[in-house]
């Protein structure tokens, strides 16, 4: 085969572009390759032909964040799901973030991408998971859908996992408002729930609920309590001192965020030690997948037999 004809190792790019806003999708994880508009990027890019770096800008499902130790029990049974986090012992953000999702239309300004989950050892329910990448006048709106193929219930969950870009600063200069008033305490070792506390715990390091400089915090942690417009549109915005920011808005259909300053061993910029941070809309908690761990309502959604279930997001410009 001419290595020129090769499919990218990020998987098949589909590129949208509509008055100065370019959207780069690989469908290796119906992943947001690129985001950028006005000429600067609004998201961490990776090229096309890179495997893509972890998870940055995957499509999670059908859970988002992890599930600790990878076990779980959902209706009475206990399961186990294979480790895919091994540095810290947990399966981490689904089964869907490695598969190739075929194209199933397309055209300047949308793409939607399939994807069925099969059923396994650790997952065994079949699910047909959709979603679209839609252009707005200056971002991109991902909209996941999915339909439960099985005769049983079925658990489920969904986010992404884009890393936002508010300008050229470096991230310790960026402004952060989060308009959350609780957060999931865990461990520092393995990141496993503790408690569903206020953000006054630690409010240097959680409390954002009016937009300061995230200064050298480190935070990966899932924020509930938000705050909502009129619409039901909860939003999270990261500025640049030098004017430029990014707004991420998701509906009521996520009650919780992730947010990730990205630090990474070794601090190296070059291969995205705090580069951006990530902000990620979930359809549930961290562990909510197991029914027996955490002693607080976590978002978990329950899939009847042919039941739909619909979550979607906005990348934009602030």
């Amino acid at each position: 085969m001419d290595p020129r004809m090769r499919t990218p190792r990020s998987g098949t790019r589909i590129d949208l572009r509509s008055d100065g806003t370019m959207v780069s999708i690989a469908s290796i994880g119906a992943s947001l390759r690129s985001l950028r508009t006005d000429g600067r990027d609004l998201v961490v890019p990776f090229a096309a032909d890179a495997i893509r770096p972890g998870f940055r800008g995957a499509t999670l499902a059908p859970w988002p964040n992890r599930v600790i130790d990878g076990r779980y029990r959902f209706g009475g049974v206990e399961r186990q799901l294979a480790l895919t986090e091994p540095s810290r012992g947990h399966a981490l953000h689904g089964l869907a973030t490695w598969r190739d999702w075929r194209v199933v239309g397309s055209d300047a300004t949308s793409v939607e991408l399939a994807l069925e989950i099969e059923p396994s050892d650790g997952y065994p329910w079949r699910l047909d998971v959709r979603t679209t990448y839609a252009l707005t006048a200056r971002g991109v709106t991902q909209h996941v859908r999915v339909e439960s193929l099985d005769d049983r219930r079925a658990p489920w969950g969904t986010g992404p996992h884009p890393y936002v870009v508010a300008g050229p600063s470096p991230l310790e200069a960026w402004t952060l408002e989060l308009p959350a008033s609780a957060v999931q305490t865990v461990t520092d070792d393995r990141l496993v729930p503790v408690a569903l506390e206020d953000v006054s715990v630690d409010a240097e390091r959680f409390d954002f609920r009016r937009a300061r400089v995230l200064g050298d915090v480190r935070i990966d942690h899932a924020f509930t309590g938000l705050a909502r417009d009129d619409a039901g549109m909860a939003a999270v915005v990261v500025r640049d001192p030098a004017g430029t920011g990014v707004e991420v808005r998701w509906d009521a259909a996520c009650p919780w965020v992730q947010i990730h300053t990205a630090d990474l061993p070794g601090a190296d910029r070059a291969i995205g030690h705090r580069a951006g941070l990530a902000v990620e809309p979930m359809t549930c908690a961290p562990g909510a997948l197991d029914e027996d761990l955490l002693g607080y309502e976590a978002g978990l959604v329950t899939l009847e037999p042919g039941a739909v279930h619909e979550a979607s997001w906005t990348i934009a410009a602030a």
